[in-house]
This record gives structure tokens, C-alpha cells and sequence, in this order.
């Protein structure tokens, strides 16, 4: 999934070729002078994702400053630890509460019992091998694009894992459908999973740098 930008992270303040300011400071002050989530949202993620800043720094920073204008940043780093790398995957993470069903792994490749490479889902749950993708159009209508989203699609069949498919406009628009297709599409493979083990496949034991 490719991150989803709405604002530009900060570049450290630098005098004389020093960088007088950390950029896990610089990112947290410009946070603090937002006042809705989206941008917040945008500016977090792309620290963690292209920017490289490991979340839990980011949250001691946040907790070693004031108050004021931490309740935001607070709020979206919560998924940033739980795996969130995209606006549109915090997005998820607000419709999966929505659902009312056990929290998925977030963002976690998953390898089959010979240790070959299978899919990073976006939501894994791994009792009932149900993968949820949040998958975009901008993303996929390129013709090699939409030729790894089939190769990708037919591992998981390859592995007996069950796949929902969201696009992540649906995640806003239509918030509670998608919350009831993800229960709908859960219900029906524990209803097929019943008393089924997880036959070998496993969540890479990775850190969260080498994550998707």
C-alpha cells in the first residue's frame, strides 16, 4: 500500500551544516500546531515510513514534552505502534473497531511452513487465516501493479488463506458496511475453520523497521 500524504514532514532546522533541532522534535512541534487528525495522521506515518523514525522514540519525546497539543499526535501514534504505516491503515484499524472482532496482527509477513515469502496483509487473523487488504486503484492499475496483486492474491489461495479486499475510500465513506463485510467475511471462515489449525503458517518475528 502505498502511504498517503497530505502534508510534508519536516526537515531538521540546520545552521552553519548543524542540525540545531532532532527531527523527532521537529515532527512533534509541528504536530502540536495541527488541530484536526488528517494531517497529523499524514505527518506521523511518512516520519515512520519514509522518514525512518522508530514510534516508540516518538511517543517518549511526546511524553517528555508539555501537554499542550499532544492529544492528537497521542491519539495516532496508539496505531502507529500496533502497526498502522498509512493514513488509510488507520483508517482500518477505526473500522476494525467498528467490527467488534478480535484484533488482527497488523502488517506482519507471513511465511508458509517451508519459510517461503507469502503476503504482508494489511490484517491477519490468524486463528481463522483470514487476510484483509486495503487495496487502491492508483495503486494497482498499472499493468505490473495489477499483475503482483494477482500473484500476491493466488499465494494466499496457494496457502488456504481466505482474502477481503477494501478500497480505501470505502474506509471513510462507508465505514460501518465495511465493518459489517469484515464480520461477514470472518463469521464465514470460522464457520469453514472450525477446529482447523494454523497448518504452519507463521508471522515473521521481524522488527517493525522491516516491516511493510
Amino acid at each position: 500500500m502505498t502511504v498517503e500524504r497530505t502534508t510534508r514532514m519536516p526537515r531538521p532546522v540546520v545552521v552553519d551544516g548543524m542540525a540545531m533541532a532532532p527531527l523527532v522534535r521537529a515532527v512533534l512541534d509541528q504536530c502540536r500546531r495541527l488541530t484536526t487528525p488528517d494531517p497529523v495522521r499524514a505527518l506521523l506515518t511518512e516520519a515512520v515510513q519514509r522518514g525512518r523514525l522508530n514510534p516508540e522514540v516518538l511517543v517518549r519525546e511526546l511524553e517528555a514534552g508539555s501537554d499542550r497539543g499532544s492529544a492528537l499526535p497521542r491519539e495516532v501514534l496508539r496505531d502507529v505502534i500496533r502497526g498502522a504505516r498509512s493514513v488509510a491503515e488507520i483508517d482500518a484499524m477505526n473500522v476494525w473497531r467498528l467490527s467488534g472482532l478480535p484484533e488482527p496482527v497488523w502488517n506482519q509477513p507471513l511465511r508458509d511452513g517451508s519459510g517461503e515469502y507469502i503476503g504482508t496483509p494489511d490484517g491477519y487473523f490468524k486463528k481463522i487465516r483470514l487476510a484483509w487488504e486495503i487495496d487502491s486503484y492508483d495503486f494497482h492499475f498499472a499493468k505490473e501493479d495489477y499483475a503482483k496483486t494477482l500473484d500476491r492474491n493466488a499465494r494466499y489461495a496457494a496457502a488456504g488463506i481466505a482474502l477481503l479486499q477494501t478500497l480505501p475510500s470505502r474506509l471513510r465513506t462507508e465505514p460501518e458496511e465495511v465493518a459489517a463485510e469484515l464480520r461477514a467475511a470472518y463469521e464465514a471462515r470460522q464457520l469453514n475453520s472450525t477446529q482447523v489449525e494454523d497448518a504452519g503458517l507463521g508471522q515473521a518475528n521481524i522488527p517493525w523497521e522491516e516491516r511493510k
